[in-house]
């Protein structure tokens, strides 16, 4: 493409609505299935030759150029366009879309000489692998920042602000016509990088008047009296290395949250004043759930949510991975998510996790995305690197570049995303159950421990897990969330840190006829990470119908008297134990020791039409299933789902059409055979009908999907 080109503003296979200052949802017409692609990476010229194997192989979506700030720009001002206008012209020739990446998450040499002091980390030791061996690993930042590492700059820096604000409208103005491009992605995987240096202070502190005022309201927030560390004005503020207050230690960790909100809004908002109104905005996260960022208040500015989830595969592909990371990116915005890099061959920043897929694994995990509510699924990437830190995480090509194995299987997905996309696209799974998400309470536990191993990120796991296991789809909602009455279980980890005003949204939840799930440390601590200086737990008490004035850790198991939920060797409790004191709750176990029998473990409390559950330690994972599915139960979600063969998974939800689907999931190398209990309709992949009470097969690792018929 050649500066001054025209093109028109017609792009096939999705419409977006996003206007006014914040983002709005994209509705697209078919799936997109894609890749990543560097041609500047490769080691001889073969443009043509790859994206002629793209066309066959049916890949109608690639996502480049977020890594390429040196080759934009290779020296200071001179920007360079054509080699990326090949690129793309030849994309589009094919009939492939672009989803165009702004390069600020890597500095080109130049600038790291010219401004040292915008870089603020460098890469320490790599962690060896886990006992299973099957999970990469990664070096941990270290201060001060060196040349080298992507992602190690400061975001609040005025100096880096500059020159990437200027690469960024360079591109998107250049870009913005062409018909190939259907959307941007603003930087990658961007997380915040706390610097000791004097601009990210004096940042802080602006951040702090802001939001607090003055001093003196710190001061007694955070009790500041203690140890005699009282601040008098703004000047004398104490920088966050060595602050060992918890407050404060929330506080600046909302506020390195913050610097990656604004600096994302800030991209987004240069993009906006560039993009076509059919082009979208989006922001990849790595998968999982992230700690780091506030992903709920970034999303407010994306047109769509990306993610990239990273997952086991061969004897360990079992999917939750894919949902944990679907079912997060979904509930962000309530609506269907990209995913932009996946596993398509061996993953790792070394050769120690090098496990390639089983044969029909791609494509499993690829319609799983889908049944989560992703409306793209791409990997990382198109040809594996002969160079560099990620020379091992291979692509959908090898080192040889010729297609294999995994190009056949991605061809076929292509082919049947092809022909289903219209039907499989914009799906919506229908959820019952949340998990409340607090990053303020895994922070705060943090900060403040009850254990080595035990964390509020465990605990979180934990109940998903069981959830997954007992076929229960789940939505996230988060502290921000208004409303929890649409669903009728709702699951909340180790809330530790939370306002008076989310602690009377979750009674009044129960009190409208919810099951809430609550667990130990609930209700502790305000806002601010201080602790409540009422009985325990504070608002809570009410509706969870006991105070508690004492706990203590455990420093072993304890079983629980009579094994009241039936788990035998797994009925045990562990790490801490509230002494609770029932007041209106039912008691549902104690503990079998002769000082802790005289409390409850796990209570259970009427309150207005709902209930409240209290685990007041933490419980195996057999008893948290027990107590899981009594939840269920009670709340009249236990039906035909959980009797599917272990290892199937089923998601239900409708698609665009209104039309109720369900797809069913094998992860596992047997053959399942069901009972289909829904209504009758079409298994789409085969197109065979198929009855209610019909028997549906599944082979190794496969897949169906049945979508109900008027």
């Amino acid at each position: 493409m050649s500066k001054g080109r025209s093109y028109g503003f017609l792009i096939a296979g999705y419409s977006a609505a996003c206007f006014g200052l914040l983002a709005q949802s994209v509705e697209m017409d078919s799936i997109l299935y894609g890749v990543s692609y560097y041609h500047e990476y490769m080691p001889y010229e073969r443009l043509e030759q790859d994206v002629e194997l793209m066309r066959k192989a049916g890949i109608n979506v690639v996502r480049l150029g977020e890594s390429t700030w040196s080759s934009w720009e290779p020296r200071e001002g001179q920007f360079e366009f054509a080699w990326m206008e090949r690129i793309i012209d030849r994309l589009h020739q094919a009939g492939i879309k672009v989803i165009l990446g702004t390069p600020t998450y890597s500095i080109p040499p130049w600038l790291y000489r010219k401004h040292p002091e915008i870089v603020v980390t460098h890469l320490g030791d790599r962690p060896p692998l886990g006992p299973e061996r099957i999970h990469p690993t990664y070096p941990n930042s270290r201060y001060p920042g060196w040349y080298g590492p992507r992602q190690n700059v400061d975001l609040t820096h005025p100096t880096y602000r500059w020159y990437a604000e200027r690469i960024i409208r360079q591109i998107v103005s250049h870009f913005r016509d062409h018909p190939a491009v259907i959307g941007y992605q603003i930087d990658n995987e961007t997380h915040p990088n706390a610097s000791f240096g004097q601009n990210m202070h004096v940042d802080f502190v602006n951040y702090l008047k802001r939001k607090f005022g003055n001093v003196e309201r710190l001061n007694q927030l955070w009790g500041f009296a203690y140890w005699g560390q009282l601040v008098q004005d703004w000047d004398e503020f104490p920088p966050w290395p060595g602050i060992l207050n918890p407050g404060y230690k929330l506080e600046f960790q909302r506020y390195l949250q913050e610097t990656v909100r604004e600096f994302l809004a800030w991209q987004a908002e240069i993009v906006r004043q560039y993009k076509r109104p059919d082009q979208f905005i989006t922001h990849n996260w790595p998968g999982g759930i992230r700690t780091d960022v506030n992903q709920y208040a970034i999303a407010r500015h994306l047109d769509i949510v990306a993610v990239n989830p990273y997952h086991p595969v061969q004897d360990w592909l079992d999917g939750i991975e894919i949902h944990l990371t679907g079912d997060l990116a979904r509930s962000l915005k309530g609506t269907n998510y990209l995913v932009t890099e996946t596993n398509a061959q061996t993953i790792g920043w070394d050769s120690r996790t090098q496990y390639p897929p089983y044969d029909g694994q791609l494509r499993l995990s690829a319609y799983s995305h889908l049944a989560c509510g992703a409306n793209m699924v791409a990997y990382w990437h198109w040809h594996s690197l002969h160079y560099g830190q990620e020379t091992y995480w291979k692509g959908v090509l090898s080192h040889d570049l010729q297609p294999n194995r995994i190009y056949r299987e991605v061809s076929q997905i292509a082919q049947e995303f092809r022909r289903l996309g219209p039907q499989l696209v914009n799906f919506q799974p229908q959820s019952d159950v949340a998990i409340l998400y607090s990053i303020d309470s895994y922070h705060g536990i943090q900060f403040m421990p009850f254990d080595d191993r035990v964390n509020y990120m465990t605990i979180l796991r934990q109940l998903y897990r069981v959830l997954f296991r007992l076929n229960v789809g789940v939505d996230f909602v988060f502290p921000e969330t208004e409303d929890f009455s649409r669903y009728k279980v709702l699951v909340v980890p180790p809330l530790y840190v939370a306002s008076d005003e989310l602690l009377q949204r979750l009674v009044r939840y129960v009190e409208q006829g919810g099951h809430l799930l609550l667990t130990f440390k609930s209700g502790f601590a305000n806002e601010y990470s201080t602790v409540r200086w009422e009985l325990a737990p504070g608002p809570l008490r009410k509706a969870a119908g006991f105070y508690y004035q004492e706990f203590s850790s455990l420093a072993r198991p304890l079983a629980l008297k009579g094994d009241p939920f039936g788990v035998g060797d797994e009925n045990r409790v562990s790490v801490w134990a509230e002494m609770l004191i029932p007041e209106t709750a039912e008691v549902l176990a104690v503990y079998d020791h002769p000082f802790f029998q005289r409390y409850p473990a796990i209570t259970r409390n009427r309150y207005g039409k709902g209930t409240l559950t209290y685990e007041g330690t933490v419980v195996s994972d057999a008893l948290q299933e027990k107590i899981v599915a009594q939840l269920l139960r009670l709340a009249g979600l236990w039906g035909v789902d959980q009797q599917l063969p272990a290892g199937v998974r089923v998601r239900h939800g409708q698609n665009r059409a209104g039309r109720k689907m369900h797809y069913y999931l094998n992860y596992s190398a047997q053959p399942q055979q069901l009972v289909y209990a829904y209504g009758s309709g079409r298994e789409l992949i085969s197109g065979r009908l198929i009855d209610r009470q019909a028997k549906l097969s599944l082979e190794p690792w496969g897949v169906a999907i049945v979508e109900e018929q008027p």
